[in-house]
């Protein structure tokens, strides 16, 4: 028996049940119409002339129904007789390469047969011209060279601080279509100035560049499609800031104030640009954000196949494990930290060997005193938090609570030979 072993063996780890959290749920029936709809506004349309080529701005983030949206604006763009091509817009996202970025793009099914548009995809970037405090902003080549530009986007929340616009279609045009020069110049100083930086450097690319439109999303709980908008540049700003105003208000949580022990099955990059997104678990990147339950101890098992991996924000959590190490690509990992400045996330937080070695030392070190009552929950991921497990300690606060409902009877973790939850 190992020294850790030894030191965990008496931790008792409690009988869980599965508990329904409800959310609301309304979406948007018929995407496709109000696209259409809201494209074909007057000012709108006026805005695109035959003959020119537009740069259609995406990103890496999995927005529901990116496919669709971004196929309805091409054939808008289309039917108008410009001729677009896709952008990928993502600061230093898929390893800070061109291919990779390209690559991203086909893994959220973006591809020249599924919206019937070449992508162009390059790191080279222009220098559109500094803030007053000498910060460069900057915007994707092939972007520059187009006779216009549009930016698709969900409007969000951001992970790491807070202000009047956070993420979305203003952050897309200085981060994203800046590519990783423009993202690192975003975060040279720090998450503390972003609310100020992100529309800055925004509003200097959009007076310079021909932005014809945005088309921005707010999802629900469940991260489908309730609202959609299309904005003319002069719009983006203020109608920005009522969306993430909505988008706050539809963000799915956990809804318990405090938590001894939070398990998260898998972390990645498709799930949150921080692998998990901060405003589920509480625990933030960096002091400028904050919401969420108040987390003692955090354990992430695993990543996920689409992150590919790229393990940003398992140095968050206090205990991961050996298996989710063993998958780590360290630079792209790292890429994450350099860029954004931020490298807390990247670190390797205290690995064991297996699931059961990892929950048991987060709940030896929650600082409770009868760890029979430990308060604990298992989630899949943050995605996906509309069915829970929850330990019997939080049974009592369950039944008094109007949006959750359990759904089992007790029942204990099974673990696997290996001493894993999964494979």
């Amino acid at each position: 028996m190992s020294v850790i072993e030894e030191l965990v063996k008496d931790i008792p780890i409690p009988k869980m049940a599965k508990v329904k959290q409800t959310f609301d749920d309304r979406q948007m029936d018929d995407l496709p119409t109000e696209l259409a709809n809201k494209l074909n506004r007057d000012a709108i349309k006026a805005s695109v002339k035959p003959g020119m080529e537009i740069a259609v701005a995406v990103g890496s983030r999995g927005l529901d129904r990116l496919v669709e949206l971004t196929a309805g604006v091409v054939k808008f763009l289309q039917d108008l007789g410009a001729h677009p091509f896709i952008v990928p817009s993502m600061g230093s996202h898929g390893g800070a390469s061109a291919e990779g970025q390209k690559a991203v793009l086909e893994h959220l099914g973006i591809t020249k047969e599924t919206v019937n548009a070449e992508i162009r995809s390059s790191m080279e970037v222009v220098k559109i011209g500094e803030l007053e405090n000498g910060l460069p902003v900057y915007i994707d080549k092939f972007a520059s060279e187009a006779d216009g530009i549009v930016v698709l986007n969900r409007v969000k929340p951001h992970t790491a601080f807070r202000g009047p616009v956070e993420s979305g279609i203003m952050k897309m045009i200085s981060i994203g279509l800046g590519k990783q020069k423009g993202a690192e110049a975003c975060h040279q100083l720090g998450f503390k100035h972003m609310a100020e930086h992100v529309p800055a450097m925004a509003k200097m690319t959009m007076a310079s560049m021909p932005i014809l439109f945005a088309v921005a999303t707010v999802e629900n709980a469940f991260d489908k499609v309730a609202r959609l908008e299309v904005w003319q540049p002069d719009e983006i700003e203020e109608k920005e800031k009522e969306m993430l105003e909505l988008a706050k208000a539809s963000l799915p949580k956990l809804f318990f104030k405090t938590i001894d022990v939070l398990i998260i099955d898998k972390i990645g990059k498709n799930i949150s640009g921080d692998g998990m997104d901060p405003n589920i678990t509480g625990r933030y990147p960096t002091p400028y954000a904050y919401g969420g339950p108040e987390v003692t101890k955090m354990v992430v098992l695993d990543l996920t196949k689409q992150t590919e991996g790229n393990a940003n924000g398992v140095g968050t959590a206090d205990f991961t494990t050996q298996r989710l190490v063993d998958k780590m690509d360290r630079d792209a990992t790292y890429a994450n930290g350099l860029t954004s400045t931020v490298v807390g996330p990247t670190h390797i937080s205290t690995a064991l060997a297996n699931d059961q070695l990892a929950i048991k030392a987060a709940i030896k070190t929650c600082n409770i005193l009868d760890f029979t009552k430990v308060k604990m929950v298992r989630i899949k991921n943050t995605l996906e938090i509309g069915e829970i497990e929850v330990s019997e300690s939080l049974l009592d606060e369950v039944s008094t609570h109007d949006n959750m409902e359990v759904l089992t009877d007790v029942y204990e973790l099974d673990f696997n030979a290996k001493g894993n939850l999964f494979d």
